[in-house]
């Protein structure tokens, strides 16, 4: 009996579930492989089972569709169709004899390697946060958006008492209406953005009524708690001694810039700000996958450039559930077809296909109206930590920039140490940019993640001919 066609889809988030069971549904035999002790990614994100939480679904506006995706693993888990790989965090996946190896790191201690071999790989490895340095953003109590939103989903816990949420884009809603329902004091809401950027765009934004529909029940939830919005606002500095104590918000101008005279002190214990979300390449860079900007290049089945590898949701372009769920169901269908030796007919996917289209039209709308205040850079003063890892300052940035002769993120990097930490620049790389005005450009690394010697020295020496 011919073994069934194999996929590693790496990453469970919405787009990895949805690829992972479309795939399985059409008998594909399918490993899934996640760093998570539970599926769903950060936007499903579940307490653990010990915390006994009670209503874990007051925590998610999308609880259904979650549960359609846990009942779906489960079913396919139960029928032998997936293989579901928890705490497995993958460093580095190769390519080898028109197969692929994905190397993983099991369990807390990531000490234990572990190989998956596959005919193909879906990469749905989701995004991360992108972080701007401000003075006083080293304080105990200054999180970033997302890290707060973790906390509250995966701890039931909250970072403070009293709370700022700050910075810009849409993900400031949830985590301020979050924070405020599970109890804490929300005392501000700080937009950097103008929300007559959003009217500008509304015919654009009309078409998808859903998502007007759910940004008008955070707003009612914001009047609901009382939190005070402040639109054409931002963060200038953090202040506090051994700890957070308040925070110094200022105004913008049309063009982005602070309006002297506008400057206003906070007192709160926890600043949760964000600017956005970066795209997950690792993993496709060290495969070769071409990339657009910062994006993984696909076609419209979601395939990258690389034969046998496809991409879906946020390591494709920011974009949300929604679109992830979409990119994966297709990436899903496209891989099963290609590996039972078929040509996709994407009429089967029409509706995902068309949902796909006008999601990504809308979020490139609100990519342009969510941008980082035109100023942020200048503002950083020099003693500002800019790279955590390194403790590299603003004014060691500047110095390889304007004194040392750096002309891109490379050169800054080798000057300075900025990004050769534990992150590897993920954190630090926007910060060093916006100083240096350098565009943002991947660095293609070997691996992922930090990986033990042990794992390396264990692995099979390659086949030469």
């Amino acid at each position: 009996m011919t073994e069934r066609p194999h996929l590693a889809v790496v990453g469970a988030g919405p787009a990895g579930l949805a690829g992972a069971l479309a795939a399985a549904a059409r008998g594909v035999r399918v490993t899934l492989v996640d760093a998570a002790e539970q599926a769903g990614g950060q936007f499903y994100r579940q307490p653990a089972a010990a915390l006994g939480a009670r209503r874990p679904q007051a925590l998610h506006h999308q609880w259904r569709a979650w549960e359609r995706l846990r009942d779906g693993l489960e079913r396919h888990v139960d029928a032998g169709r997936v293989t579901h790989l928890t705490d497995h965090q993958v460093w580095c996946v190769e390519g080898e004899s028109g197969a692929f190896a994905v190397h993983a790191l099991r369990g807390p201690a990531q000490e234990e390697g572990v190989t998956v071999r596959a005919d193909a790989v879906l990469l749905a490895t989701g995004g991360y946060e992108r972080v701007l340095p401000f003075p006083g953003w080293t304080l105990p109590g200054v999180v970033t958006a997302g890290g707060a939103q973790a906390m509250l989903k995966g701890g039931l816990v909250l970072p403070g008492r009293t709370a700022v949420v700050a910075g810009t884009g849409p993900l400031l809603l949830p985590v301020a209406t979050g924070l405020a329902a599970a109890g804490a004091r929300v005392a501000a809401l700080v937009e950097s953005a103008d929300p007559k950027a959003l009217v500008r765009r509304a015919p654009v934004l009309a078409a998808q009524p859903g998502k007007l529909a759910e940004g008008a029940w955070y707003t009612g939830q914001l009047v609901r708690h009382g939190v005070r919005v402040l639109p054409r606002h931002t963060v200038v500095e953090a202040h506090g001694a051994d700890r957070l104590e308040a925070v110094s918000v200022a105004g913008l101008d049309r063009d982005g810039r602070l309006r002297p005279g506008t400057a206003r002190r906070i007192p709160c214990d926890t600043l949760a700000v964000g600017h956005g979300m970066l795209p997950h390449t690792d993993l496709a860079e060290t495969l070769g996958c071409a990339l657009s900007g910062t994006d993984v290049r696909v076609d419209g089945e979601q395939r990258t450039d690389v034969p046998g590898v496809w991409a879906a949701g946020e390591t494709t372009g920011i974009g949300g559930a929604a679109l992830a769920l979409a990119e994966g169901h297709i990436a899903g269908r496209s891989v099963a077809a290609r590996l039972h030796g078929t040509t996709p007919d994407p009429r089967r996917w029409a509706t995902a296909s068309r949902s796909r289209a006008r999601l990504r039209e809308f979020f490139a709308a609100l990519d342009a109206v969510y941008a980082p205040p035109a100023d942020w850079a200048d503002r950083i003063t020099d003693d500002t930590v800019v790279c955590r890892c390194e403790e590299v300052t603003a004014a060691q940035v500047r110095t390889a920039l304007n004194t040392l002769g750096a002309g891109d993120l490379r050169t800054v990097k080798l000057l300075t140490r900025a990004g050769m930490g534990w992150c590897q620049g993920r954190m630090c790389g926007p910060a060093v940019a916006g100083l240096t005005g350098c565009p943002l450009t991947p660095g293609r690394r070997p691996f992922a993640r930090p990986v033990p010697l042990g794992v390396l020295a264990a692995l099979p020496e390659p086949e030469t001919d």
